[in-house]
């Protein structure tokens, strides 16, 4: 077994700047009354969290190899195969995602974007409650989905004695020698780009959202996050 360098710089950021905005807006969600002023920043983090997957969309398509979707393993024979080897024996290794991994990676992403989209739609209360359940149907099978990632994780570490989640923090992963050629491009400046990027339109939300009357203005177009009693009517109260 040989240390190969797999995960680029900005498959690493992606990867943590992800679970930070759901782990943060989950339990803002969770932990908040809805009426209460910082409900609205479990939205803000949302939407930062969409356009954070629609990077990584982007860094799927044009970037290296093996952070492309191509690269992934996701042929459902194979991934049935992996689940078969997991309770018998040890696992295939892969140089990438493995098909556990793979597939959990794409609804992870997809029920993101189904998290803002339920959320811009209950914001502009067409069939509210509708869309509420959808949000949190989304947001519990995000939840499930991250446990059986963790699980798979621990499995591997135990089968194979390897510590895999020390892979998305170096890029490194074990793998058989004659396995692949190893790339060692870290692509560190499309790394900072993508910080910068996540950064300045989280900076951009937070800065155009008034706590005051709950009103968030994006490009010119107002949303109303919350409801805020008009001082005149809590003084009546």
């Amino acid at each position: 077994m040989k240390k190969i360098f797999v995960y680029d710089l900005p498959t690493r950021i992606f990867h943590w700047v992800f679970a930070l905005l759901f782990t943060s807006a989950f339990f803002i969600a969770k932990t908040v009354d809805d009426e209460s002023t910082l409900y609205p920043f479990h939205m803000l983090l949302g939407v930062t969290l969409g356009v954070t997957v629609l990077l990584r969309i982007l860094w799927g398509v044009f970037g290296s190899t093996n952070a492309r979707f191509s690269s992934f393993a996701l042929n459902p024979s194979e991934l049935l195969n992996y689940f078969k080897d997991l309770l018998q024996k040890k696992t295939k290794l892969y140089l990438s995602h493995n098909p556990a991994s793979s597939w959990t990676t794409i609804l992870m992403m997809i029920l993101a974007l189904a998290l803002g989209l339920s959320g811009y739609m209950m914001v502009q209360g067409q069939n509210k409650d509708f869309y509420e359940e959808i949000h949190e149907l989304a947001a519990n099978l995000f939840i499930a989905i991250v446990i059986f990632h963790i699980v798979g994780i621990i499995i591997h570490t135990i089968r194979h004695k390897d510590p895999i989640a020390l892979s998305m923090i170096t890029g490194y992963k074990s793998l058989p020698v004659n396995n692949v050629d190893e790339n060692k491009k870290s692509h560190w400046l499309f790394g900072m780009i993508l910080v910068l990027s996540i950064g300045i339109f989280a900076s951009y939300l937070f800065k155009n959202y008034d706590s005051n009357i709950g009103k968030l203005t994006v490009f010119g177009k107002e949303f109303q996050l919350s409801e805020v009693e008009e001082k005149g009517e809590m003084e009546d109260d």
